[in-house]
């Protein structure tokens, strides 16, 4: 894995000069909100436009799209774009895959400015959207582009990857890739998914907890809230059932400290409203949990578990409990840590940042995930604030250019 360190030199002081061109970027990015219908949203469409514009600007090759066809949306498809530099040995790409979705942004006051509105700041870009994924979307762009200015053959192809719905589940973006007949990766290939990382940008995830969410209804008897014997309250038994799930910890409690945090994690998250007064009594009430499980566990034992738990909460207050998984994956075997993706971007980490990777587990989920499930050894790195889905998301600027570099490094790797 040795690399011309003349060029990377050149290659790097090319990024450098491109500061200010993706800090613009970035700010123009998240003035376009990308969000999923299950959040509210339109789709990545609009988005996407803008990109293959930005793209066709900055000189890049021809953009192939395979768009998803999904009728929530008002353009009717969900897209994803794909584009490549040949390199000098074709058979292998290196992969940088992105994602163009990003979550809401919560509660605004939380907010110092409109999180749609993107600013620079102490040599932060602030705005939702910035760091996850934006930061490296961005870097992956402009560390593509060092390549085409300065006339550098790369010794792989280069390949960029810009997903669509990977904040909810991904069955618009990466999933629709790998099963499409137009599927553009290769097992050989080497995968990046810069969607998870530290502030040093020393691990490399290799491994990931599976993924359940659950959407939790309780039914009771509505009634007013000055005779409560009269119906039976649906919010108060869920309160219950919520307390209850933390036995879910004590049931599931092998450790493993590949991953951080090494155990189980069973957390309820949203609620929808209830009744929309004070002097009601709810006869229904619907949460949701957020489970992150340690691969050790199948999902099916977790969730004839939480039937357990259910049938008492059920019988205790006599109220019926409907559970609905919204989200389910069962992790995939981990990519080796000595596998190539990891010992390249091992080296390139090490070149530009000066520090030693490790591989590592997380608990959070990415679009590696699929691409494990299908037997793609994918790494999941980048150098990052871990400001996302945070109020006053942002990324450093320095980050979005070091991170560049290191896929530069990577690029030019032979």
């Amino acid at each position: 894995m040795t690399i011309n360190e003349r060029v990377f030199e050149s290659l790097t002081r090319r990024i450098d000069s491109y500061e200010q061109a993706m800090t613009d970027l970035q700010v123009s990015l998240t003035a376009i909100p990308a969000l999923s219908p299950e959040n509210g949203g339109n789709g990545e469409y609009e988005k996407s436009r803008f990109l293959l514009s930005s793209l066709h600007r900055l000189g890049f090759p021809a953009v192939r799209e395979i768009n998803a066809p999904d009728v929530r949306v008002s353009s009717g498809i969900r897209p994803n774009l794909v584009v490549t530099l040949p390199g000098k040995d074709k058979r292998k790409t290196v992969w940088i895959l992105t994602h163009m979705d990003i979550v809401p942004p919560g509660e605004i006051k939380l907010w110092s400015h409109d999180p749609f509105a993107g600013y620079v700041k102490e040599g932060k870009v602030f705005g939702r959207g910035t760091e996850d994924n934006q930061q490296d979307l961005v870097a992956s762009i402009f560390a593509f582009k060092a390549f085409l200015d300065e006339g550098v053959a790369p010794e792989r192809t280069i390949g960029l990857a810009f997903v669509s719905d990977e904040e909810t589940a991904s069955r618009w973006g990466l999933k629709y890739l790998l099963e499409n007949k137009d599927n553009p990766f290769l097992k050989s290939d080497l995968i990046v998914v810069p969607d998870s990382g530290n502030e040093k940008g020393t691990m490399i995830e290799v491994a990931e907890k599976s993924l359940l969410w659950l959407r939790v209804v309780t039914r009771g008897k509505q009634c007013h809230g000055s005779r409560p014997s009269e119906g039976n309250n649906a919010f108060f038994a869920a309160s219950h059932l919520v307390v209850k799930l933390q036995d879910l910890h004590r049931i599931f409690g092998e450790a493993d400290l590949l991953y951080y945090p090494p155990t189980s994690t069973f957390q309820p998250t949203k609620k929808e409203a209830n009744v929309p007064n004070v002097n009601t009594i709810p006869g229904e009430d619907v949460f949701y949990m957020d489970c992150r499980i340690l691969p050790v566990y199948p999902l099916n034992d977790v969730l004839a578990e939480i039937g357990k738990i259910v049938k008492e909460i059920e019988n205790r207050f006599a109220v019926t409990i409907e559970i609905k998984p919204v989200h389910q994956v069962q992790a995939p075997p981990p990519t080796p840590p000595e596998s190539p993706v990891v010992q390249a971007l091992q080296k390139a980490i090490d070149r530009v940042y000066q520090v030693s990777a490790f591989p590592a587990g997380v608990g959070a989920g990415t679009a590696a995930a699929f691409l494990r499930g299908h037997s793609y050894p994918a790494a999941v790195w980048c150098r990052t604030t871990q400001t996302a889905h945070q109020p006053d998301e942002h990324c450093l600027i320095a980050n979005m250019l070091g991170n560049a570099k290191v896929y530069a490094h990577l690029f030019l790797q032979y």
